[in-house]
């Protein structure tokens, strides 16, 4: 139980699906959305990696948000911000300059969707003890993995759907195609404005507050002061540069593959991709891939509660990165059975929800834990999303250069330094023993 008495379960999993959605649409189906509407490959890997910056500088303001207010208050009213983010991207796409636009408020999205995180962790670690972290990790992951699927599955398959109901179906004029698109995509984007806002009056409800503010901000200089002394602690903890390093290194070939898979999914056949359209790519995500990742991220906090994360650590980075070999597999053999691509796709989502768990409990436990828990765990995962935002900036250039094959065979030499990196790492704190 949280310390208010309100059962985890109430408030968890919604949080965390909150957290996901905006994250995963920036990171991904965005990608899709700009593939449709005729932006280039390498624009498209560029333009929404460089977005995700404030997801890597949250650490700048978390410590604010210690300052003010409830950590609720700024989960609930990030949720605002980012649906109506959502609205505004919709009434973009019909500007003659959309793509300029919407990078810039998608932009505007990712610094509220970073504070949400930073926030959203912070009621986590306040509200439940060592323990029940470890316990409700897997319900976290899986409610985030669970947004990843309802955004890059159900919406990518609801906007397939829509792009044939509006008239964008094989041939049809490119212009006929275009304004289908849009009209498609605005739909989707006003559905993902909903939701968030729906879920900030969820949470307005069930959230606890995670703590008031723990101090008050009295002038720039001292507000300024506390972030340099919230630095300057982070790189005072024991193994920090080996924790930096393996926090970056863990995620690197996911990193390279994340904006290249989707656009290898919907490239032709003749240009080394698999040639699926939007329905397709969501039905494989939003099928298959829900399931497996549901059940990757639920079975990894188990395990890592029975067995502690010590002893787990190097299998989870094992079963996080060994799956992207079934991409490589794909690339290679270009199948068009759909249980093939199906499978592939459990494969690598399995081992995501499976392993991702992994690096966001050791974050939690090695690298925040002190007086700064929240800004410090914030700058970690900041840190970490570095580490996938670098290699995904010029995956674009990279796979352009490589073509698809290639590109994956190189994506499994990326996952060697994940492994002796995590072989070796240290622990500053033992595992919490279980009570009886």
């Amino acid at each position: 139980m949280s310390r208010n008495n309100r059962s985890p379960i109430s408030w968890v999993p919604t949080v965390y699906f909150a957290m996901g959605l905006p994250f995963v649409v920036l990171n991904m189906v965005s990608v899709l959305m700009f593939k449709g509407l005729g932006i280039s490959d390498a624009q498209i890997a560029l333009w929404t990696s460089l977005i995700m910056l404030p997801w890597t500088l949250k650490f700048l303001w978390s410590p604010f948000l210690e300052m003010f207010k409830t950590k609720k208050f700024f989960v609930v009213l990030t949720q605002m911000v980012t649906g109506a983010g959502f609205a505004l991207v919709a009434l973009a796409l019909h500007l003659p300059a959309f793509f300029a636009v919407c990078i810039a408020v998608l932009a505007v999205i990712a610094f509220s969707g970073a504070t949400h995180d930073i926030a959203t962790d912070g009621v986590y670690m306040s509200e439940l003890n060592k323990q029940d972290q470890a316990k409700y990790i897997g319900w976290q992951g899986a409610f985030y993995n669970i947004a990843k699927i309802v955004a890059s599955g159900g919406l990518v398959w609801v906007a397939g759907w829509l792009l044939k109901h509006f008239g964008g179906v094989d041939g049809a004029t490119e212009a006929v195609r275009h304004e289908a698109t849009v009209q498609a995509w605005m739909v989707v984007m006003l559905m993902m404005a909903a939701i968030m806002v729906f879920l900030g009056f969820y949470h307005m409800r069930m959230l606890p507050s995670g703590g008031a503010a723990v101090t008050t901000a009295v002038s720039g200089r001292e507000t300024w002061n506390r972030l340099v002394e919230v630095i300057r602690d982070f790189f005072r903890k024991k193994h920090i540069f080996y924790y930096v390093a393996f926090i970056i290194i863990y995620r690197l070939a996911e990193g390279f593959v994340m904006k290249i898979v989707p656009l290898f999914l919907k490239a032709e056949r003749s240009a080394g991709g698999l040639g699926l359209n939007e329905q397709e790519i969501g039905l494989y995500y939003g099928t298959y891939g829900a399931a497996a990742f549901v059940l990757g991220s639920l079975l990894a906090g188990y395990y890592i509660s029975h067995r502690g994360l010590s002893k787990t650590l190097f299998s989870l980075c094992c079963i996080f990165n060994l799956p992207f070999i079934a991409y490589t597999l794909l690339a290679v053999y270009q199948p068009e059975n759909g249980m093939l691509i199906g499978g592939a796709i459990v494969l690598e989502y399995f081992g995501y929800g499976f392993g991702f768990v992994g690096l966001t409990l050791f974050m939690m436990q090695q690298v925040a834990p002190g007086k700064h828990q929240m800004a410090h765990y914030a700058f970690a995962s900041g840190i970490m999303n570095l580490g996938v935002m670098l290699p995904g900036s010029i995956s674009g250039f990279v796979s352009d250069a490589m073509g698809y094959k290639s590109f994956f065979i190189f994506t499994l030499f990326a996952t060697i330094p994940a492994f002796l990196i995590t072989y070796f790492v240290p622990f500053t704190y033992p595992d919490e023993k279980k009570s009886k």
